[in-house]
């Protein structure tokens, strides 16, 4: 492993170690067959350079990248796929020089471990350790295509008793909103029909298929609301959250050109964001 990430190899690797042993007047691993194992005093050593190599290796990675540009992005997946692909080309047609390398996760970004310098981010906005801002306030809305809401006759909310419930674990506030607005106890209707995901962009996409209700950001349904192949039931009950889109980074960074370029794209996006009118 370390000689793949080298790119040099075994045998070279194993010199080397022993090197370091004769002049370090220490035996650093026992030796078996295909094995290696570190002895108690390469532990204790390792536990003392560990953090100065880290630091090191910080050091080289931002000097090296402050030149660059390159700019490494992560968001959730859903988000990725449905907002800001769109918008891409767009970005890259104003700044043709840039370079953005994206990842999509669910999981809060680790800034000290990963070469991370954006973060869009789904929750409260909570992170003291960090620079958050609020790109986009999220609410949870009721979304169908027009063949399901006739089929259905959907004119109140109460209607939906007799509809088939998509459930993602992005928005899984159905509960919530039954109670509020069709004054509907799921708990003491379970003959409700539902259908369970774990992924927003399937439950988007059976909506569209006509195969039931979703409750989602009108962020994450904006292609299917311009073109009509969803719709919106109930304009008028809608769930305020108190989650929403942040975008992260170190605090207190000095951000390169090229991120800071990134950055003030993605808060001008956001902020021109306005949902399909219904």
């Amino acid at each position: 492993m370390a000689a793949a990430e080298l790119n040099v190899t075994p045998g070279a690797i194993g010199q080397q170690v022993r090197k370091l042993e004769d002049w370090l007047g220490v035996r650093l691993f026992i030796r078996r067959v295909r094995e290696v194992e570190p002895t108690p005093d390469a532990l204790a050593y390792w536990a003392r350079i560990q953090p100065a190599l880290a630091e090191l290796s910080q050091a080289s990675w931002g000097l090296r990248a402050q030149r660059s540009n390159g700019v490494w992005l992560t968001m959730p997946p859903t988000l990725a796929a449905r907002w800001f692909a769109r918008r891409l080309p767009q970005f890259l047609a104003a700044h043709p020089t840039l370079a953005i390398h994206l990842s999509s996760a669910t999981t809060m970004t680790d800034f000290d471990s990963e070469t991370i310098d954006l973060a869009i981010r789904y929750f409260d906005g909570h992170a003291p350790q960090l620079d958050t801002l609020l790109l986009h306030p999220d609410e949870a809305r009721v979304y169908c295509s027009p063949a399901y809401a006739r089929k259905m006759k959907l004119k109140r909310p109460a209607d939906v008793a007799r509809t088939t419930l998509l459930h993602n674990t992005l928005h899984p506030h159905w509960e919530r909103w039954l109670a509020a607005f069709a004054h509907i106890d799921i708990g003491l209707h379970p003959a409700l029909s539902s259908v369970h995901f774990d992924q927003s962009l399937m439950t988007i996409d059976a909506a569209v298929r006509g195969q039931g209700l979703v409750l989602t950001s009108p962020l994450l349904a904006e292609e299917e609301l311009q073109v009509g192949t969803l719709i919106e039931p109930f304009p008028h009950e809608r769930l305020m959250l108190d989650k929403g889109y942040y975008l992260v980074h170190r605090r207190g960074a000095s951000a390169r050109p090229a991120v800071e370029i990134l950055k003030r794209w993605l808060i001008a996006e956001t902020a021109s964001f306005k949902p399909a009118a219904q």
